[in-house]
């Protein structure tokens, strides 16, 4: 990658091999400008985060990696810190009842840019058993050699 590449967006690549993806939701994100100029230069890690709902009703980041911004000096940010997702009440609602039921967890699916503004896509997902990720990965070699003829 070329020293001023930006990437326009970033794939959490474990969540569909490791998750049942069942609804996705568009999340705002509150960052601090050295965040949102590295997360801009691709410098962000999505595949150890999850998103948990608080007491008092709101999203967090929770595990996603957003290394230092190197020309930022003093005013840098923590790069594991957790960092707050803005999304209407009911859709909180909604994700908080869906993750009360058992086995079901919210993952962060892929993080863009929107107008300018920093969004996350979080999914309510299941976690795969080890013969679905199997049948999957069957399928996508059948899919492959379809393809190829």
């Amino acid at each position: 990658m070329q020293k001023n590449q930006k990437i326009s967006t970033i794939h959490n690549r474990k969540a569909s091999h490791q998750y049942e993806i069942l609804e996705c939701f568009e999340a705002g994100m509150v960052l601090v400008g050295s965040e949102v100029k590295s997360i801009r230069a691709g410098h962000i890690s999505l595949g150890e985060s999850w998103v948990d709902v608080s007491e008092s009703g709101e999203l967090w980041l929770v595990g996603a990696h957003i290394n230092e911004y190197s020309q930022a000096n003093q005013f840098n940010h923590i790069p594991a810190r957790r960092r707050k997702l803005l999304v209407h009440k009911h859709e909180i609602e909604k994700m908080q009842k869906a993750i009360e039921m058992k086995g079901l967890t919210l993952i962060p699916l892929k993080l863009y840019f929107k107008k300018r503004k920093a969004k996350l896509e979080v999914a309510i997902c299941r976690g795969k058993k080890q013969h679905d990720k199997r049948q999957d990965l069957i399928e996508k070699d059948d899919a492959r050699k379809i393809a190829a003829l």
